[in-house]
């Protein structure tokens, strides 16, 4: 039987860039593994979601995994965080995605994600303080840091169920149908009034618990000793929590060994990443922390022993992207070709394994953040009629013999081929 990897590089898709001579950052990069399995193999481009459409990270690994949400509403990223955090999330709590970031005293937005230099310490210490300090009128509430400026809010009221209809304070992404979507990125953007978006009680009530927590947090975050002693240092204050894709009941799908009759295991590390796993029941394996790449490859190798087919989602390119640091992201593309993909080279059997690699969105660095642009598609192995592919890069996904594939097709495609 043919063992199938596929990895998932976080935001890998991008535009040209002058920094780089007018190359994208896969174009400039040196990726002698990757281009090896280009020559191996065939391309194409991928809509994750759709076409028009930014998608977040969480919806978008859905559907590269095959699941779709057209006939119902999708349950929210606050709510795959909760799981993916171990929180005691039920049907009827509130959940949200959170950053911290830094504001001004007029409420516009200085980073969402306060410098990117967040120590876990530096989280835990401000989560704390809120939790202790912060008693709200009709609920409970749990707040969790999770990875650098990422945190997940969840509440619990005893005045009923509580309801996801409501808008986010992170001006950066808006919902449509609980899907979480990427907004153009402005110079000015300002933290935002939760509202409900219906005539409910419970969402009336969600928009104003929201807004009791803002308010409150706002005020217990600034006074912190954390913010006093990095504002000596030259460092961003981490004054503030946005949050955004509220989700109110529990997401139930089928397995992904069920929908496609092979054994699924998986290596992630964000808590997204982790929750979706639980959901479709993939196997999850620790495999170090998320430069850790040397270590993934071989967790990987070991995966295939007992499993059909292993899930690999790296985070690496994503960040630089929405830094705008172009050379950044080649350089972190390059180290995952040499770090994660040659020594993955070396443990597994080229000869009976299929190696996929694409993208979950675009993260271009002109834009700063997801885009609707599509992301190149590669399938490698020893069983696949090759076409004229010669690097892992936009342009030969554009004309590689794939075509344009949408996101919640490729398994289905990628099993056919591999099986023919």
């Amino acid at each position: 039987m043919v063992k199938l990897i596929y990895v998932l590089l976080d935001g890998v898709g991008d535009l040209p860039h002058s920094s780089l001579n007018d190359l994208t950052p896969l174009e400039a990069a040196y990726t002698p593994k990757m281009d090896f399995l280009a020559r191996n193999g065939v391309m194409g481009y991928v809509y994750s979601v759709g076409k028009g459409i930014a998608p977040e990270s969480d919806i978008a690994v859905f559907s590269m995994l095959g699941y779709r949400f057209e006939h119902k509403e999708y349950v929210g990223r606050g709510v795959i965080e909760s799981i993916g955090s171990d929180i005691d999330f039920r049907n009827g709590d509130l959940a949200l995605r959170g950053n911290f970031a830094t504001i001004d005293n007029k409420s516009n937005i200085i980073d969402r994600r306060a410098g990117r230099d967040i120590e876990k310490d530096e989280a835990e210490a401000l989560s704390k303080a809120i939790r202790d300090g912060i008693k709200l009128s009709d609920a409970s509430f749990i707040l969790k840091p999770t990875i650098g400026h990422r945190a997940v809010l969840s509440m619990r009221s005893d005045r009923g169920a509580l309801s996801s209809k409501i808008s986010n304070t992170d001006p950066a992404y808006v919902s449509m149908k609980g899907i979480g979507v990427a907004k153009p990125v402005g110079k000015k953007l300002e933290l935002l009034e939760c509202k409900s978006v219906d005539k409910n009680y419970a969402s009336k009530l969600s928009a104003k618990l929201v807004n009791e927590f803002t308010k409150k947090s706002l005020t217990i975050l600034r006074k912190h000793e954390v913010n006093k002693k990095r504002k000596n240092t030259g460092k961003m204050e981490i004054n503030s929590i946005l949050l955004r894709d509220a989700g109110s009941s529990m997401p139930v799908l089928e397995p992904m060994s069920k929908v496609y009759g092979i054994n699924f295991a998986c290596v992630v590390d964000m808590p997204v990443e982790i929750g979706i796993a639980k959901i479709v029941g993939m196997r999850t394996f620790d495999a170090g922390g998320i430069n850790d790449y040397e270590q993934k490859a071989n967790v990987v190798a070991k995966c295939l022993e007992e499993h059909d087919a292993v899930y690999v989602h790296i985070k690496g390119p994503d960040e630089f992207g929405h830094d705008g640091d172009a050379k950044g992201k080649k350089k972190s593309i390059e180290e995952i070709d040499r770090r994660f993909f040659s020594p993955l080279l070396d443990l597994v059997n080229i000869e009976n394994t299929a190696i996929v690699i694409s993208g979950d969105h675009s993260t271009p660095c002109i834009k700063k953040g997801h885009s609707d642009d599509p992301v190149p598609l590669l399938l490698a192995g020893k069983m696949i009629r090759h076409d004229n592919s010669a690097r892992f890069v936009e342009s030969y996904a554009e004309k590689g013999s794939l075509g344009v594939i949408q996101g919640y097709e490729i398994l289905n495609k990628i099993l056919h081929l591999i099986k023919s």
